[in-house]
């Protein structure tokens, strides 16, 4: 995402059917410096988007029609737009399906203008920080060291053809370093890629699963060859990808 001038104003959108929500969120964002645009439906703001991609996207998930969820996916799918989604307490298998798709963060409903605001800053400033995502085509099977990925079974294939199955976790994280080869990304960039900066996930989570990802994907894994310790605090994933 390009950083903005001085003189321009970041570009907030608010998506929730709740008038008063959105008026409030409204005015608060315009008061602290942001342009905001607000929607009442997934179908409005698909509207709006195809005028201009907002900075940051405030995401209701329970909406009538089109929900947050599917909107979310959309716009994972198509846009590196930063995504805050806008729960209820009682969705809680939303909440990580959200963030699972794509979502950056989230917030619980009901919640204080104040607190959103700052989400808002350190999605924003997160998404500014992070490393460019490598331009590859969108194939179903990648190919990298002696390994080929499936990508929609989740599965590690070797060389004689022999299938290993990925976590949810070890799935996103392999996505996340095949994303970004030749790159060190630090503990704080691979949180941010794969879960999100929620409050339970702590650094030594990421060395975990890199961990358990280098018993599979490793010949030696107390010597490992694809996934690097950087020292300083961080992983370099060394292998060429490509479409398989």
């Amino acid at each position: 995402m390009a950083k903005k001038s001085r003189n321009h104003k970041l570009h907030i959108a608010i998506v929730d059917d709740h008038e008063e929500i959105r008026a409030l969120l409204s005015r608060y964002l315009r008061e602290h410096g942001y342009r905001v645009t607000a929607a009442e439906s997934a179908q409005q703001f698909r509207s709006i988007l195809q005028q201009s991609v907002p900075d940051l996207v405030v995401l209701d998930i329970m909406m009538p029609g089109e929900d947050g969820l599917s909107l979310c996916r959309f716009l994972r799918e198509t846009t590196t737009v930063p995504i805050i989604l806008l729960t209820a307490v009682s969705t809680e298998t939303d909440r990580i399906i959200g963030l699972e798709i794509g979502a950056d963060d989230y917030l619980t409903k009901p919640f204080n203008a104040r607190e959103l605001l700052a989400r808002v800053k350190a999605v924003l400033r997160r998404a500014n920080s992070m490393p460019p995502k490598q331009q590859r085509t969108k194939s179903q099977r990648l190919r990298f060291g002696q390994w080929i990925l499936d990508v929609g079974k989740r599965e590690l294939i070797n060389k004689v053809g022999l299938a290993t199955p990925l976590s949810t976790a070890e799935f996103r994280l392999l996505m996340v370093l095949l994303d970004h080869p030749q790159m060190v990304l630090t503990r704080d960039q691979l949180l941010d890629l794969t879960v999100g900066r929620i409050s339970d996930v702590f650094d030594r989570s990421v060395d975990n699963q890199i961990s358990r990802l280098r018993k599979k994907v490793e010949v030696d894994p107390r010597n490992p060859e694809l996934i690097k310790t950087h020292w300083g605090g961080g992983y370099l994933f060394t292998a060429e990808v490509e479409p398989a």
